[in-house]
């Protein structure tokens, strides 16, 4: 006996590949209905083998779905989420909406998995942001170990993040470059991203931190400790899928680099790649389609008593948001519906 599973927003870039990866892992699907905004209806998307026509999900009735996993941004959610959850469902929700809610649980599986049970207050559980996801899948198990104090972090995030208008403002400008009688003026980004960075994600906050960093900052304790302290430079690079980050890491005790390597490589969903020669590392093209979190550039930080630095690359369509949705539809299964 398998489950009854909604995807809202099967349209769209997340919501695609979240139905690629509910495929691809073999999750155990009695029936499925895909959802969009009234402008999809009737769009095919694919399921396996399957082709799937989407359905209006103003109205559709969710009494007798098991699990709904939305991807359909936060004012969408707002208004559907808590239908669904009243009608018995339970929403995973890969917007921002419900992540600072206290009564809602965020995870990563393979971080808190222990917290899926609060889902029982809202019946709502909330995927954390694509940067965020990544970075505590690599910090956890270094933090059982050695209790970390702080972590610097400076992120290099594809324009995916920012969804298909981002990806293809990428690709307009840059072929605008080598033809001069076009012009493509930033309209998804607030500079030029092709050739470029950008460090500017989200909105503006009154310390001087975007909301992108903030989130961030509240993210990472709320999953794997309040006590840390982060502090977070988020940029936007011209790359189409791949999330990089750049980590210093500051422990209340000392963790040889070679002791923290052999930690990764035994952790849930990271993959180790650290040679120390051209090439031995990861770069975010690599790891496209992958499931892990790759780590690479291990060492130790000699300018402060107890530090290590990594570089972390993850695809953000599949850790950062549809592959993370789907590992906790399997840990709500798991541990507490029990029906698969």
């Amino acid at each position: 006996m398998g489950y009854k599973i909604v995807v809202a927003g099967a349209t769209g870039n997340v919501g695609r590949e979240m139905l690629n990866i509910l495929a691809e892992r073999q999750f155990p699907v009695d029936e499925i209905a895909v959802l969009a905004s009234r402008r999809s209806i009737g769009t095919e998307v694919s399921f396996g083998d399957k082709t799937l026509k989407t359905k209006d999900i103003e109205g559709f009735d969710f009494t007798g779905w098991d699990m709904a996993l939305f991807a359909i941004g936060s004012e969408a959610t707002k208004k559907y989420a808590p239908i669904a959850a009243k009608a018995g469902c339970v929403v995973i929700d890969n917007s921002s909406l419900y992540r600072y809610d206290a009564d809602v649980p965020l995870i990563v599986p393979e971080v808190n998995p222990e917290a899926i049970t609060g889902y029982s207050k809202k019946n709502i559980i909330a995927n954390p942001n694509c940067s965020t996801a990544q970075m505590v899948v690599a910090l956890k198990p270094l933090h059982d170990r050695a209790k970390i104090k702080r972590v610097v972090v400076s992120t290099y995030q594809a324009t995916s993040g920012a969804g298909k208008e981002g990806v293809d403002e990428l690709w307009d400008q840059t072929k605008a470059i080598y033809n001069p009688t076009d012009e493509v003026p930033p309209k998804k980004f607030q500079k030029q991203i092709a050739f470029n960075v950008i460090p500017h994600i989200d909105v503006f906050m009154e310390d001087g931190s975007t909301k992108e960093e903030w989130k961030m900052v509240v993210e990472t304790k709320k999953i794997v400790d309040p006590k840390i302290k982060v502090t977070a430079t988020c940029v936007r690079v011209p790359v189409f899928v791949g999330h990089a980050e750049s980590v210093n890491i500051e422990f209340e005790e000392f963790l040889d680099e070679d002791e923290a390597r052999d930690i990764l490589r035994e952790a849930p969903g990271i993959m180790v790649v650290d040679k120390r020669e051209d090439g031995g590392y990861v770069t975010p093209i690599e790891c496209v389609g992958d499931f892990a979190t790759f780590i690479s550039r291990i060492r130790q930080d000699s300018t402060i008593e107890n530090g290590l630095n990594l570089w972390c690359v993850s695809d953000n369509l599949r850790k950062g948001a549809a592959l993370n949705a789907v590992q906790i539809a399997e840990t709500l299964g798991n541990r507490v519906l029990q029906k698969g």
